[in-house]
């Protein structure tokens, strides 16, 4: 049977995109609730699922697993197809595409560091840390910020007229990084405005 390995809770950025673009889809899943705060994506019961300990993980009907986040998106999309959330025709495929990884690797990575190695939440998980580098990707995540700001300068979503992953994949990191202490900061008020019109949709509480 196929089964969502997830946190229903969390804020963690990687299992709420696949929350929201579900609730996007309208679509039902049979799920298997695990708490990242009590560690069940660490035990030998998940292990055994996904040997890396991360969720989300999808486990197929043929005992097959799919994770990382976008992947298992790309699955229910192929399954799915409307509303489309990875673009339309050949560009705007490829539009979605280049946002989603300007999210992931501008601004996701430089954050993660700043989460990983400067706060006091991850201190008993990663061991050493490296506070001043943590903290020296502070400033990076917020030139990414900068970037999506100016994008949305001229548009209501992040890769054009449509809502996609793209905006899924920014509405988790932005959140997440409020979470940390890493608020999109006064003077970016495009970023602002379509953070507004994202958080309003009803899948943005899933």
């Amino acid at each position: 049977m196929l089964v969502l390995f997830f946190d229903a809770a969390n804020p963690a950025p990687n299992p709420r995109r696949v929350r929201i673009f579900l609730a996007e889809k309208g679509l039902k899943v049979p799920t298997e609730l695990l708490s990242i705060m009590a560690g069940d994506h660490k035990k030998p019961e998940f292990l055994a699922v996904n040997p890396l300990g991360q969720i989300p993980a999808l486990k197929l009907d043929d005992g097959e697993v799919i994770t990382e986040s976008i992947a298992i998106c790309r699955f229910f999309e192929a399954l799915n197809p409307d509303p489309p959330m990875f673009g339309k025709g050949p560009k705007g495929v490829a539009e979605v595409d280049m946002w989603t990884r300007r999210v992931e690797l501008r601004l996701g990575t430089p954050l993660s560091m700043v989460w990983q190695h400067s706060h006091p939440f991850t201190a008993r998980v990663v061991v050493p840390q490296y506070k001043d580098f943590g903290e020296s990707n502070r400033p990076k995540v917020i030139d990414a910020l900068r970037v999506f700001d100016s994008a949305l300068g001229d548009r209501p979503w992040l890769a054009g007229k449509d809502y996609s992953i793209a905006d899924i994949a920014l509405l988790c990191t932005v959140d997440f990084a409020t979470f940390i202490g890493m608020p999109v900061p006064d003077d970016m008020p495009n970023l602002t405005a379509w953070h507004a019109r994202a958080s309003a949709r009803p899948s943005a509480a899933a």
